[in-house]
């Protein structure tokens, strides 16, 4: 095999065989290839894309890279979510220890920052002691007795994935369909899942902005996903603001927490992970229709007892074991922290929520690169959501940042990114369709 003949069939808009796939993948597993020739293939899938076929080769080569989990004998049904990336989505963190609280076993196999977007894996490691790469005993030992973990990929578990993920950050290839689609599934397949749900976001903070893009993608990955043994739906949903009242690492984690403790009852987030949960309970046929799972779902949050598994999973990680009684202890806050106000009177009309999410970058929160290392504390809270009235002078965020200069060019361009108007405005669903 040589790879850069394998490039340049793709550049030229060839259909690769899957052998020539097969090859490749295996040559970036074993870490043969040069990073210029990742990224020139990334490029070249980028610019040319792949057919259904090609798709469907790239995902389980890449799925058979490394190693493939068994769960057997776990006693429960292995399901887990994946959302292809938002400003302030940090659903995850509170679907896991739902979905496992009302008898599902989540494995969940989740990512750094991609772009614009934050990453669970660093909201993550936001908590001291917190591995995310655990070997696959505990692993293991954590989903049987916990009922989830969320952990990183190891280097046993699709590694070509996990090289291919880390170039395609740095080369501006994230928002190609059939990269995407394989990046996701081949973790998923080689996961070991028997149902997955997918969250595809649409809007001006994700990859793909526009409702035609994200129904290629959802419909990419749910028909191959269900193609490969994995019983598979999708939802899209609106990312043209943030969909936590949080953007950036600690202050997401510390918002899961509120979250799971019931404090934010009635937001949009809320809306999407029920909804996500009650996807979960149905596919895995724990609940029979939706407002039964709902209904389940909601019982795990009020009784408490998806807090305390999430607490488990946390300590079961590595982290502390008192962390939801006393958060303050493990999580570092920013130096500065400062309230953004309002410039006019009228309502929150639009905003930039790409922006933002390149705001977080620009604190620190983010990468540029993936050696980069990151500031966990800095970040916004207090995010109003599009259509609340507001007067001069209000806050609609808080800033958290390193340094008071920091703060200063946060401020001007969260503000700069939002559009004030002097009517309520018409705003789009949290959840806009299902496939």
């Amino acid at each position: 095999m040589i790879p850069q003949e394998i490039i340049r069939q793709k550049r030229d808009g060839a259909t690769l065989s899957s052998a020539d796939i097969d090859a490749f993948i295996d040559a970036l597993g074993r870490g043969e290839l040069a990073e210029s020739q990742i990224g020139a293939f990334a490029m070249a899938v980028w610019f040319r894309g792949m057919t259904r076929e090609e798709t469907v080769a790239l995902t389980l080569a890449m799925a058979r890279s490394g190693d493939i989990l068994s769960w057997d004998g776990i006693g429960r049904p292995i399901a887990d979510k994946h959302s292809t990336g938002g400003i302030g989505d940090n659903v995850s963190l509170m679907l896991a220890p739902i979905a496992a609280a009302c008898g599902l076993a989540v494995p969940m196999i989740s990512g750094r920052g991609l772009g614009h977007t934050g990453g669970t894996l660093d909201k993550l490691e936001s908590i001291p002691g917190y591995g995310i790469t655990p070997d696959a005993a505990r692993f293991r030992k954590v989903v049987d007795e916990v009922g989830c973990a969320i952990i990183g990929q190891t280097g046993a578990l699709a590694p070509a994935d996990g090289k291919l993920y880390a170039v395609r950050d740095v080369t501006s290839t994230v928002d190609s369909v059939p990269l995407i689609t394989a990046s996701i599934l081949s973790k998923k397949l080689a996961a070991g899942l028997e149902t997955l749900v997918l969250d595809v976001k649409i809007g001006s903070g994700a990859f793909m902005t526009s409702l035609e893009e994200a129904e290629t993608l959802a419909r990419s990955l749910v028909e191959v996903a269900n193609g490969g043994g994995v019983k598979t739906s999708a939802l899209i949903t609106d990312m043209n603001q943030p969909l936590a009242d949080a953007a950036g690492n600690v202050v997401e984690l510390r918002n899961c927490l509120d979250f799971l403790k019931g404090a934010k009852a009635g937001t949009r987030l809320e809306t999407v992970v029920l909804a996500f949960a009650s996807e979960m309970l149905v596919q895995a046929g724990i609940a029979a229709g939706a407002a039964e799972a709902e209904g389940r779902a909601r019982e795990a949050l009020a009784s408490g007892k998806a807090a305390e598994i999430f607490g488990r999973m946390v300590h079961g990680l590595g982290g502390p074991a008192d962390l939801l009684e006393h958060p303050d202890r493990y999580l570092a806050s920013a130096p500065v922290q400062k309230p953004i106000l309002a410039a006019a009177d009228g309502w929150l009309g639009a905003c930039d929520a790409r922006g933002i999410g390149m705001s977080v970058i620009d604190l620190g929160g983010g990468r540029r690169r993936p050696q980069d290392r990151i500031d966990h504390r800095v970040g916004f809270t207090d995010i109003l959501p599009l259509g609340t009235k507001i007067s001069r002078g209000d806050r609609i965020a808080t800033v958290h940042a390193a340094d008071e200069a920091s703060a200063q060019k946060a401020t001007a361009d969260l503000s700069a990114n939002y559009r004030i108007v002097v009517a309520a405005p018409a705003l789009s669903p949290v959840i806009l369709s299902r496939i």
